[in-house]
């Protein structure tokens, strides 16, 4: 079993939305797309640009407080710099 750490890029207003999930992530974004999430119901469509899988939940969790810091951000951006170029992301 995995747990995953995701991030979305929401297509209406270029921010990230950062999460987790212990099920399949292809799943969760459907949920999020369909309006089922309270916290992305008002910014879809959204796009998954990034994800890990973790063989531990707690390996994941932290995954994802990390990216939800400054240092975190900073971090997506740089990894994702080439996609992410072309976008204005005001996260």
């Amino acid at each position: 079993m995995f747990f995953y750490t995701y991030i979305l890029l929401s297509q209406k207003d270029y921010k990230f939305y950062i999460g987790y999930t212990p099920d399949d992530v292809f799943r969760r974004l459907a949920k999020h797309n369909n309006n089922e999430v309270p916290s992305t119901k008002e910014r879809t469509p959204l796009v998954l640009i990034y994800y890990e899988a973790f063989l531990d939940q707690q390996d994941a969790l932290r995954r994802e407080r990390y990216f939800k810091t400054s240092k975190g951000r900073t971090t997506i951006k740089y990894m994702l710099r080439n996609y992410l170029d072309e976008k204005t992301i005001s996260s």
